[in-house]
């Protein structure tokens, strides 16, 4: 029931439609989003770690069309911003943990992104969800 509880906590902080949820390896991210759900913290708890998750969800295929376009510009620009390049290992706090798809909330609660089946269209979801808020750091 509280697993059942945390999915719609989800399926609300993502926004995602009223259609059955299949089945799949979702326990994880699901269990983790609902916490960040309830907390009202489904975002980066820094520029770095935003743009370490963009970073990650580029190189993973979780964006597409314009959104691909736009969240490669975006993290270009960030990446100018907090003074780094693209794989530099002195990197802003939180990038290194971001590229690894690890979403640090503002809260201090942390979430792993790396799956497949069901936990790949919630990070879709969760890719999405973190352009927007990296486009407002610019």
């Amino acid at each position: 029931m509280q697993a059942h509880a945390q999915l719609d906590l989800l399926k609300n902080a993502v926004g995602s439609g009223s259609g059955s949820v299949g089945g799949g390896d979702s326990g994880g991210l699901a269990g983790s989003l609902g916490g960040l759900a309830s907390s009202g913290s489904l975002a980066s708890s820094s520029i770095g770690n935003a743009t370490g998750v963009l970073q990650f969800c580029i190189k993973n295929n979780y964006l597409s069309g314009a959104n691909l376009s736009s969240a490669t510009d975006v993290k270009d620009k960030l990446l100018g911003k907090i003074g780094t390049q693209s794989g530099s290992a002195a990197a802003s706090p939180g990038y290194l943990d971001g590229v690894k798809g690890m979403l640090s909330s503002p809260d201090g609660k942390t979430v792993d992104l790396n799956g497949g089946g069901f936990k790949e269209q919630l990070t879709r979801k969760v890719c999405d969800k973190v352009l927007d808020q990296a486009k407002s750091f610019l």
